[in-house]
């Protein structure tokens, strides 16, 4: 990397300013003292000539440095992920680096530094960590890297054409957290084992009868027609129908953790639609506010859960209030089977679940439907503390009702005959997945 231009490329150290002004200090007390003026000067030429020296190390002399940022293809909404910069040192001398990654501007990152020292010749990595809240195209642009010899009075800047643009998904890391779920009956962090109820209506295989096989299965037939004892086995539905139902409207424009309640819900969503995969249902997603955008039909094939994955990238939220008219009319034309809906949407008051409730009731008539909403995390906090002022008090009391209208929607709702799940932004996923296998487990599906 030999820069076109040396002026461009050249900087002063803080230790050269700090050398000069000391020659300055040493020319003014020489002007009362003028014993000390030919030791200002010889100070002075001494600064200078180490200058020209470490000029001459930095952009005269062979070798540079090498920086390549190196990351992956696409990032993960809300998780960590990993950036790494290598560094190559083709100088002789030891190096001094200070590295500045010019960041996507959706970070705000503005004394974004990395400091490293280099033996001769020497080859190092250096990682940093970057958790996107927002989805979306990230630019990310040059790689600096401001060396500095031993003699550190000047810096020569090196720069390394890295723009490159990254997309970030909803968090995919979740799939392979959430993953053993669906091929593990015993335990999964954080996860309910449900107990299964009967058995599953689709038939599996006839198998020899071991110790502990339930003897309500013994197929008497099969039985009868060999010399030892057979046994049916079942397995769970398959080619059931799911769709995942995302509200885009205002109400999920919250934010919470640095996450609106929409992109908690796209994560949670695609770690559930890869399990309903892994299960062998067919997954679906439909997105609506005003009007429906998107649907996606279900399906299991291949290719189905990216093509989930890029529809789900794309939404985003507005300030439009949520057509459920427009979402039931949808499903009834376009979903003729019964189906699970799953329904990510937010009810903060009582009145704003009245507005909707026909229209769930509707959809509840035809398919098996589950309302997933959010608590205010933050009333449950002013709920559970004493206050000690009248405006505490105030405060809690409304955050109280809040509280209160929360529940009679939970109640209202399995009133009518629909599933419900009030739960918080860090636990949506597993509570999600809960409520999924649960239904599976006890064939409501």
């Amino acid at each position: 990397m030999k820069p076109k231009n040396y002026i461009y490329d050249l900087f002063l150290s803080p230790a050269w300013y700090f050398y000069m002004t000391g020659a300055v200090f040493l020319f003014f007390i020489s002007f009362f003292f003028s014993v000390l003026f030919e030791a200002a000067v010889m100070y002075s030429v001494g600064v200078l000539l180490f200058t020209v020296i470490d000029f001459y190390l930095l952009f005269v002399r062979k070798g540079g440095i090498v920086a390549t940022r190196s990351m992956q293809s696409r990032f993960s909404l809300g998780d960590n992920n990993n950036v790494t910069v290598s560094l190559q040192n083709q100088y002789a001398f030891k190096a001094r680096l200070r590295i500045i990654d010019e960041l996507p501007e959706q970070f705000q990152e503005r004394n974004f530094l990395l400091f490293t020292e280099m033996a001769p010749r020497g080859k190092e990595k250096l990682s940093y960590i970057l958790k996107p809240t927002t989805r979306g195209v990230f630019e990310f642009g040059n790689v600096l890297c401001f060396v500095r010899s031993p003699l550190r009075l000047i810096q020569r800047r090196f720069s390394t054409d890295g723009e490159t643009n990254i997309k970030v998904y909803p968090s995919f890391q979740q799939l392979k957290k959430y993953q053993l779920i669906a091929t593990s009956d015993n335990y999964v962090a954080g996860m309910k084992k449900v107990r299964r109820l009967g058995h599953s209506i689709e038939f599996e295989k006839i198998k020899n009868y071991v110790p502990g096989d339930d003897v309500r299965t013994i197929n008497w037939k099969a039985t009868a027609r060999s010399s030892s004892i057979m046994v049916n086995t079942f397995t769970d539905a398959r080619q059931q129908q799911v769709y995942c139902l995302l509200d885009k409207g205002r109400a999920m424009k919250m934010p919470f953790d640095g996450l609106t309640l929409l992109d908690h819900s796209i994560n949670a969503a695609l770690a559930l639609l890869n399990i309903t995969l892994l299960k062998n249902d067919r997954a679906g997603l439909v997105t609506f506010a005003d009007k429906v955008d998107d649907m996606v039909v279900s399906e299991k094939r291949t290719g189905q859960l990216n093509h989930l994955t890029e529809a789900l990238y794309k939404q985003q939220t507005d300030f439009k209030e949520s057509s459920y008219e427009a979402l039931w009319m949808a499903l009834h034309r376009g979903v003729t089977q019964r189906s699970c809906l799953i329904l990510f949407t937010n009810f903060e008051t009582y009145s704003s679940l009245e507005r909707q409730l026909p229209y769930l009731k509707r959809m509840a008539s035809r398919h098996l439907l589950y309302v997933v909403f959010f608590q205010n995390t933050l009333l449950k906090h002013i709920h559970e503390t004493e206050p000690d002022t009248t405006e505490g008090i105030y405060i809690k009391t409304i955050a109280e009702r809040f509280d209160f209208e929360k529940r009679q929607i939970v109640k209202e709702l399995r009133r009518h005959g629909i599933l419900s799940i009030l739960t918080t932004p860090q636990a949506l996923t597993v509570d999600a997945i809960n409520k999924y296998l649960e239904l599976k487990a006890r064939q409501l599906l």
